[in-house]
């Protein structure tokens, strides 16, 4: 490969080839759910699926196993690609190729959002809700909708994607190839640098927050808290009952 050609880092490509199979069978089979005990915004006339539930929760349980690792690397390693200081002003420059690449990374940031709230949402769900009617549930509604966020910006990251990069970027994304510094056996020492600059950095002031696009830190914190609440909320309330 040569290096004029697009490459993505080994890790980037498992972390969001994994989660990506597993966040689109969680969408698909979401929608079966839906489909099979909703349906007030409309349905497809498909055979029901008796265990879909289970088959749904499974798929979430799993992508909630790799989401984390890949919440991180986005924000640290991948930050480029999530919503920048100037993203929204460059939006101003319709047509331009900023303009696109501007949507792709707000696009991908409020996937990361959406993602930890249907992860949230899901696991404060009771399986019984929907077989027994019970759709209103606060829980139910805030899954339905960030069900229907990560749709849409699905949506706009492939099509952004293959606007920004075309064919060459969606190929890199599932190549095989690996450069000798990319290789895992370096990933241990890359990881305790960056453990060592995340602990230098834990008293930065504000200002330095500012340069460092203060607001992509604020929904990292946010993206954060939501997984540890989606891991320990349902154990307190299920240890309290």
């Amino acid at each position: 490969m040569s290096r004029s050609t697009p490459y993505q880092p080994l890790l980037l490509r498992l972390l969001h080839g994994i989660s990506g199979i597993l966040a689109i069978a969680a969408i698909f089979s979401g929608f079966l759910v839906y489909n099979t005990f909703d349906g007030r915004f409309g349905k497809i006339p498909i055979p029901r699926i008796g265990q879909i539930i289970d088959i749904h929760g499974t798929f979430a349980v799993f992508f909630f196993l790799i989401f984390p690792a890949f919440a991180l690397y986005s924000f640290h390693a991948g930050n480029k690609r999530l919503l920048q200081s100037n993203s929204l002003q460059n939006l101003t420059q319709v047509g331009r190729p900023i303009w696109w690449v501007s949507w792709q990374r707000i696009a991908n940031t409020l996937m990361l959002i959406a993602a930890v709230l249907a992860v949230l949402s899901g696991r404060m769900m009771q399986e019984q809700w929907l077989p027994t009617g019970e759709l209103n549930h606060s829980w139910y509604l805030l899954h339905l909708s960030a069900w229907v966020v990560m749709v849409f910006c699905l949506a706009i990251h492939v099509l952004m994607s293959s606007k920004v990069g075309g064919v060459p970027l969606l190929l890199s994304m599932i190549t095989f190839n690996i450069r000798s510094e990319d290789s895992p056996t370096h990933w241990l020492n890359r990881l305790r640098h960056w453990l060592s600059n995340l602990s230098n950095n834990f008293g930065v002031g504000i200002n330095q927050l500012r340069q460092d696009n203060i607001f992509l830190k604020i929904i990292e914190v946010i993206v954060v808290l939501g997984i540890v609440t989606a891991l320990i909320l349902p154990l307190l309330l299920s240890s309290g009952e």
